[in-house]
């Protein structure tokens, strides 16, 4: 899914920085084009800036000018994935005309069709159904009478894009894309899994810092998307505090000891299960049909705890998944004995390269 609040167009790119802007830590790929194979030359993790309300242009530049150290690269066209909090993505029945007009549209008509005023928002669109409606129509004097279509919609505060993209340019980075990170574990498991998402029902579920995700695919289709206020900061914090330990312990065991504290965690990851079951349970009875496959991604993935506690809340099985699977490895020595290890932390990070790719 192409959606993006900046876009350099639709030149055909050999290499590209792809970086997702984590509460925590901060994720990024160096994917490369050779012929029809995508591969990866290198991926970092380096800490996110510790800061006060709204992060400020100058701290972002000087943070993405680390990663792009960690990364080791000459590249520097890039395109950053902004969080869950960040930007909205929804669905929408919207006249059939060149994406364009909509976003025009939607930034003077908000609340006529996504039903929430949102001003000093930019949007992008991308069709769900009959791609083939988007040949340009003749501009029509009123769009009451258009045909519709079903569009996901994905929004974002204008001024936090432009500070994005004014960071990457002090940072030394060439602004290709700015992504809505929601769709990033849904372009990843596209190329990774293709049967499963062409024919089956999935639910992928991203574990965030702050935020968990939730995109339901009814064969390639994002039925259903939903963000749930529940993340790893909290499971860390709630562990910190039932067994009074510092965050830095209670993330070490959590990830690395979890049969340890299981009655702890399971405590704190219920909730989530219970909302994500919520998001299961709408779309089952609104489609009359059941979710077949839930793969679950980010830092908490990697803990086999964690998934069976969903799991048993859930009442169908969840499982890690790798959303490198389909890339040529081109990593130095110390990263090919690390990539499993973090693969399920950089789904993000990937699908908003593919946005771009």
């Amino acid at each position: 899914m192409g959606l993006s609040f900046l876009s350099a167009g639709a030149k055909r790119r050999d290499e590209l920085l792809a970086i997702d802007l984590g509460g925590r830590t901060t994720k990024a790929v160096h994917l490369t084009r050779k012929g029809d194979r995508l591969g990866l030359a290198r991926f970092a993790l380096v800490d996110a800036p510790i800061y006060e309300k709204n992060l400020s242009v100058e701290l972002l530049a000087e943070h993405l000018k680390a990663v792009c150290k960690a990364l080791e690269t000459k590249t520097r066209t890039a395109a950053v994935a902004i969080g869950v909090q960040d930007s909205i993505v929804r669905q929408a029945e919207l006249p059939v005309m060149p994406v364009p007009d909509m976003r025009q549209m939607l930034k003077m008509s908000a609340k006529m069709y996504l039903q929430q005023e949102l001003p000093g928002y930019v949007y992008d669109c991308f069709p769900l159904t009959n791609p083939g409606a988007q040949k340009k129509p003749e501009k029509p004097k009123a769009t009451s009478n258009l045909p519709k279509q079903r569009m996901l919609v994905a929004g974002a505060r204008n001024q936090l894009v432009e500070n994005v993209q004014a960071a990457m340019k002090s940072g030394g980075l060439h602004p290709d894309h700015v992504v809505p990170g929601l769709i990033g574990p849904v372009n990843a498991f596209e190329q990774a899994f293709p049967e499963l998402y062409s024919k089956e029902v999935v639910a992928l579920v991203e574990i965030g810092f702050k935020n968990t995700s939730i995109c339901i695919l009814d064969r390639g289709d994002l039925a259903l998307s939903r963000v749930v206020a529940i993340g790893s900061d909290k499971l860390t914090n709630g562990l910190a505090e039932s067994l009074g330990i510092s965050y830095a312990e209670a993330e070490g065991i959590k990830i690395g000891m979890p049969q340890e504290v299981q009655p702890n965690l399971e405590t704190l990851v219920l909730p989530l299960g219970r909302e994500l079951r919520a998001s299961l349970d709408f779309f089952e009875h609104q489609h009359d049909k059941p979710v077949t496959h839930i793969f679950v991604s980010g830092g908490a993935a990697k803990s086999e705890v964690i998934l069976q506690i969903l799991q048993a809340e859930l009442l169908s099985e969840c499982k890690t998944w790798n959303p490198l699977g389909f890339l040529q490895f081109d990593l130095p020595p110390q990263q090919v004995a690390e990539v499993d290890q973090v693969a399920p932390q950089l789904a993000v990070a990937v699908g908003a390269g593919l946005a771009a790719f």
